[in-house]
């Protein structure tokens, strides 16, 4: 585990890792995103939020599958992060998992980001 995680959660298909970077809480799902999983990225999300992280990167590099509830799960983040002055940023999607947020239109509605690296300079930037 690295230094800078802070937390973690995991089952059988999903690990949820959460690192402090700056101003941003930075959660990386590892593994599966759906019905079952869903509460185990879900909880993370709001609990940084209740730390006062308005700014989640979710590097999503390392997810495999997301279904309609993991969305709603992360648009639900949106709407928290967004209510709180900042946003939930996307990065690094795998084509499997694009393809969903593309197919919903959800990608209109996130700040898209191709590496880690760019959503956190983006955020260092100071365009949040």
């Amino acid at each position: 585990m690295d230094r800078g995680t802070v937390g973690s959660a995991q089952s059988g298909r999903l690990l949820v890792e959460v690192r402090e970077e700056g101003s941003s809480a930075v959660v990386t799902p590892v593994g599966e995103l759906d019905h079952h999983t869903a509460d185990l990225l879900r909880e993370p999300l709001e609990e940084c939020l209740t730390k006062g992280f308005s700014r989640l990167v979710v590097d999503c590099s390392r997810l495999e599958f997301c279904d309609s509830t993991g969305l709603n799960v992360l648009l639900g983040a949106r709407l928290k992060a967004e209510a709180a002055g900042g946003g939930v940023h996307l990065a690094g999607m795998q084509p499997v998992v694009a393809r969903v947020f593309e197919i919903t239109g959800a990608e209109a509605v996130f700040t898209v980001h191709d590496t880690l690296e760019d959503a956190l300079a983006d955020g260092s930037a100071g365009s949040g």
